[in-house]
């Protein structure tokens, strides 16, 4: 009977083993995934900053687009 309980505990001990080295891999991956989500968002963070410049200077060009138009109609009326 000794010899029965300490065949089950020893796998159980090989299970708890078992489960604690699978925890670990786990843990481990979430801490890449973590770093990885970290970088996308600033990466993400960065676009959005640049969208946003892209986006004044395109307002600036239609701005300077559109009194280049009306200053080349009041030339054109001059002649």
């Amino acid at each position: 009977m000794d010899k029965e309980i300490l065949e089950i505990l020893k796998r159980l001990e090989n299970k708890v083993d078992n489960l604690e080295n699978g925890q670990q891999r786990l843990e481990d991956g979430q801490k890449r995934i973590e770093k990885k989500i970290d970088i996308t968002y600033e990466k993400v963070a960065r676009t959005a900053e640049d969208i946003t410049g892209i986006k004044s200077d395109l307002n600036r060009v239609e701005t300077i687009t559109a009194k280049n138009w009306h200053d080349i109609t009041k030339l054109k009326a001059i002649k």
